[in-house]
């Protein structure tokens, strides 16, 4: 799949596993909320409150907070939850997409505008950006050596677009609706993926260098840390060579 980094989202899921647990589930849950809101309480009927439960189960979600965000996505109580995505442009040409949940967007957009500006970037028109992505299904395993071929062949049998083979990670690339039958087959290898997603993959990429590649991290990073956004995508490449000699906490 053309624009694809293999460092994609490197730094946020780095930067997810040293946050607080309840920031994490808060924004898990508010995307149960959204997804029960729009296509009902039913998974089985529901493929986005599927996948969303699937991703909450994945980073350890307890049922009880998954059961009370169904309920409130079903019932009134996130009548004044928006999701609103936002597009725009970052340092060395990049773009990205941002997506958000809030109950005030004019809060929201203030520090999205905000983030993009302090870190060289800026919030663009919508398609102005969106038009260069494709909306994918994303599921990420633990490298297992021992079942790298069978969780290869599984994953295309049942559909997978593109497989990604990480340092530690195997990612899984395929349309929004076959990501929950390609989870379901790779299970029969007794193994569950450590994140499932929905994301926007760019259809190209940007190639940055040393300085270019830290801006672009501390800008989504920053983004990360807002209470409102739920999911970045971006198309910036970056050769190892070039990651490794980035300083992150300079």
């Amino acid at each position: 799949m053309a624009g694809h980094s293999k460092f994609k989202n490197i730094m946020f899921r780095k930067g997810a596993q040293d946050k607080k647990r309840a920031k994490i589930f808060a924004k898990l849950g508010r995307e149960i909320q959204i997804a029960s809101k729009q296509g009902g309480d039913d998974p089985n009927s529901n493929h986005r409150l599927r996948t969303a439960i699937d991703a909450a189960k994945a980073a350890n979600v307890p049922k009880d907070n998954i059961d009370r965000a169904i309920k409130r996505g079903s019932s009134n109580e996130s009548n004044n939850l928006e999701e609103i995505k936002y597009e725009g442009f970052g340092p060395g040409g990049t773009s990205l997409i941002v997506e958000t949940m809030t109950d005030n967007k004019n809060r929201t957009v203030s520090e999205i505008r905000q983030i993009f500006s302090k870190n060289g970037g800026s919030i663009a028109e919508n398609g102005s950006v969106s038009h260069n992505y494709k909306r994918k299904g994303e599921l990420i395993y633990k490298k297992n050596k021992d079942l790298e071929n069978k969780i290869f062949d599984l994953a295309v049998e049942t559909g997978a677009e593109d497989i990604i083979n990480e340092d530690s990670n195997y990612i899984i690339y395929c349309d929004p609706n076959k990501i929950t039958v390609i989870k379901e087959n790779i299970a029969k290898l007794s193994i569950d993926p450590i994140s499932v997603s929905l994301t926007w993959v760019s259809l190209n990429k940007i190639n940055l260098n040393k300085e270019d590649g830290k801006k672009i991290f501390n800008l989504i990073n920053q983004l990360e840390d807002n209470e409102d956004v739920q999911n970045i995508s971006s198309n910036y490449d970056i050769s190892k060579e070039v990651f490794d000699t980035i300083d992150f906490d300079n």
